[in-house]
């Protein structure tokens, strides 16, 4: 006699012809790295400008992995550089693209060992991860596509929506009177946040800035500021009680990315939530950051980790720890990672990258839509095509 159970499994066998998981795999057979740089129509400059650190920023490195499997399906990821590095992370994620092929694209955890131990000799961190992360985002790419889901579906989304602040209308280099129209353009765009960056060397000029954005946007529209690293911890500390006044959400960066001591000690003292992470390039740095309650409000950025495998495993250690989320920059990722996230997060709204692709987000009443759209829900344009300057594909393509 066959039980019901039994039963399922001799239709199952048959149907997909028999044999073992691994024998009726699906495999990677074409890989292709690309490197593009964006360029901005207006030179950008933080406090790391100010200070000397920095020269102004005039352009984007972006790199992008597609893969195509033996089965038809496809992906799409990128990684980026805001600065110098974005050509390293493309010769490093070129080098290692043939361990790809012929692997199961599923098993995307497996893959991204491999990847790693490819480039064991230069580290588990920074630019080598940061090689890895366009690989490990298109397999999850992949992978939704190939359930015909969004990625935010996928990974089990808490949300349909997430809430949505803007950071580009408020650089140091921008007037206060541009600050403040682009303030106003920016509600009216149905942006949920507004950030507004400080750390300028005279701490005066900032609270001058806080002072005219916060009366512009009234007491309870949502203000964060961000001083990119800037302050020591004396500054920080004092900046941080004047601006106790203003109602902000969280006070970012104030400290070097590094210091989880001074970060903890400010976000013990202050009312104001403490909220870092964005330059962290590991799952170990984050964990230091997470486990010494250095911040409030953590900012784990998918390309600069190593990409989305990692991206969870943070987001599940911030979970447990009961802190906030706020991924840093790259939205087209990180809306549907931050939809899955069990308390409500924020989005950081760039438009920066809407000409690499052909699909754009919606923003309707301070949130960010998830699309319908499958996996990521982007597409490459072929103005990014343009901009294009090397390239090595892998495998073949059919």
């Amino acid at each position: 006699m066959v039980t019901s159970g039994n039963s399922d499994a001799v239709r199952y066998a048959q149907a997909s012809g028999g044999g073992s998981a691994a024998e009726n795999a699906d495999r990677i057979e074409w890989v292709n790295i690309t490197l593009a740089f964006l360029p901005l129509a207006t030179p950008v400059s933080d406090a790391k400008v100010l200070t000397g650190w920095q020269k102004p920023l005039t352009e984007v490195a972006i790199i992008f992995a597609e893969i195509r499997s033996r089965d038809g399906f496809e992906g799409v990821g990128f990684s980026y550089s805001k600065r110098a590095g974005g050509r390293g992370i493309y010769a490093h994620a070129a080098e290692i693209a043939d361990n790809l092929l012929g692997e199961d694209p599923n098993d995307i955890q497996k893959i991204y060992s491999k990847l790693l131990w490819a480039g064991a000799s230069v580290g588990r961190s920074g630019m080598a991860v940061q090689a890895i992360s366009p690989i490990d985002i298109a397999l999850w790419d992949m992978k939704a596509r190939r359930a015909g889901l969004p990625l935010a579906k996928l990974l089990g989304a808490q949300r349909d929506s997430v809430r949505c602040y803007n950071t580009s209308g408020g650089f140091l280099h921008t007037p206060l009177e541009q600050v403040i129209k682009n303030v106003a353009i920016s509600r009216e765009s149905g942006i949920g946040g507004i950030k507004l960056k400080v750390g300028h060397p005279d701490n005066q000029q900032d609270l001058r800035r806080l002072t005219a954005v916060r009366t512009e946007l009234g007491d309870d529209f949502p203000l964060m500021v961000d001083a990119n690293q800037q302050w020591d911890r004396e500054t920080a500390m004092r900046m941080g009680r004047k601006m106790e006044s203003f109602n902000l959400v969280w006070i970012e960066e104030p400290l070097d990315a590094y210091d989880v001591d001074g970060h903890a000690a400010l976000a013990s003292a202050l009312d104001t939530p403490i909220a870092t992470g964005e330059m962290l390039t590991s799952l170990g740095e984050h964990q230091q950051l997470i486990l010494g309650n250095a911040s409030d409000v953590v900012q784990p950025d998918a390309p600069r980790v190593g990409g989305i495998t990692p991206f969870l495993q943070i987001m599940d250690l911030a979970a447990r720890h009961g802190k906030k989320l706020a991924p840093h920059f790259a939205m087209e990722i990180h809306l549907h990672l931050a939809a899955a996230y069990p308390s409500e997060p924020w989005l950081e709204h760039f438009e920066w990258l809407n000409p690499l692709f052909d699909e754009q987000l919606e923003l309707r009443d301070g949130r960010m839509i998830i699309p319908a759209r499958h996996g990521l829900g982007i597409t490459i344009s072929e103005q990014a095509r343009r901009w294009t300057v090397s390239e090595r594909a892998c495998g073949k393509r059919a």
